[in-house]
């Protein structure tokens, strides 16, 4: 394998792909995604450079931003929660713009603005709910990657998930926010019983919830790496060893997304899917 640059990659040299589908038995689709690219723009109104010379400054990707919102509670409530929570978590992040282009920006920079983000995002969707009794119990999960160079950065709330495949491997690096996680975490429960309790679909922390508890985690970026988000329609119905095949088959990040929401929904499609999947492009 040829060495990896140690570089951003361009926007050019990024492969991203994500869609959304409501399965085979839901009326509807509560699921929301956004993929984004945050840039810091530079408009020139008159220069006697050419164009080929502005170019270069023109526009500067300050970061990536990819996001998964899983709405529960039901109708038109689901719905809701998720498109304000991806709404909201956006407008924060371009409000806090200048975090991600300081030279000084730290790690803990990135964290406080993407829990503030996430915090936002509850505080706006519990307002709505108040607002309208019919959807008193809107709430919804928040799955969000950003890349800022050299790092990436993962919000979780809720048990929308981030995979990381590398390798071969591909690691679940989010926690799954549910009762029966939480069991299992305790040492209450195994995981292959929390996997077929019921409390596994019921949310510990949620945007709209009762609670909402943001987790951030930052990773190195790499070249290799191939970054997948998705909502649980996907992992319900494909196993780890199946998505693992798939991303090692991938042939751009779009097929890898059109065979995951196939698979899922050959397997039953019992709920909404959602699928994000990432990388840089490889040279050859």
């Amino acid at each position: 394998m040829a060495n990896t640059p140690d570089r951003k990659p361009d926007d050019d040299e990024l492969d991203v792909f994500g869609l959304t589908h409501p399965g085979k038995v839901r009326p509807d689709n509560q699921d929301q995604f956004l993929l984004a690219a945050l840039h810091k723009r530079l408009t020139v109104l008159r220069s006697s450079l050419s164009e080929a010379q502005l170019l270069p400054f023109a526009e500067r990707r300050l970061a990536f931003i990819a996001m998964v919102a899983d709405g529960v509670g039901g109708g038109a409530g689901g719905a809701e929660a998720s498109s304000t929570t991806v709404e909201a978590a956006t407008e924060y992040i371009i409000h806090s713009m200048d975090c991600y282009d300081r030279k000084d920006a730290g790690e803990e920079a990135f964290i406080h603005a993407l829990e503030d983000a996430a915090l936002k995002a509850h505080e706006v969707v519990q307002a709505k709910a108040k607002q309208n009794e019919d959807q008193a119990r809107m709430a919804t999960t928040l799955t969000l990657w950003m890349g800022v160079w050299p790092w990436y950065y993962l919000l979780q709330v809720g048990d929308s998930r981030y995979y990381l495949y590398r390798g071969g491997k591909l690691t679940q690096l989010s926690r799954d926010q549910t009762m029966a996680q939480d069991l299992v975490d305790q040492g209450v429960w195994t995981r292959a019983v929390g996997e077929r309790s019921r409390l596994a679909n019921v949310l510990s922390s949620a945007i709209g919830g009762q609670i909402a508890v943001p987790v951030v985690t930052r990773l190195k970026a790499d070249w290799d790496n191939v970054h997948l988000l998705c909502s649980d329609g996907l992992t319900k119905h494909v196993s780890e060893e199946k998505i693992t095949q798939r991303l090692f088959e991938m042939t751009s990040a779009q097929q890898a997304c059109e065979q995951l929401l196939q698979d899922a929904l050959d397997g039953g499609g019992s709920d909404n899917i959602t699928i994000i999947v990432g990388c840089a492009k490889r040279k050859r």
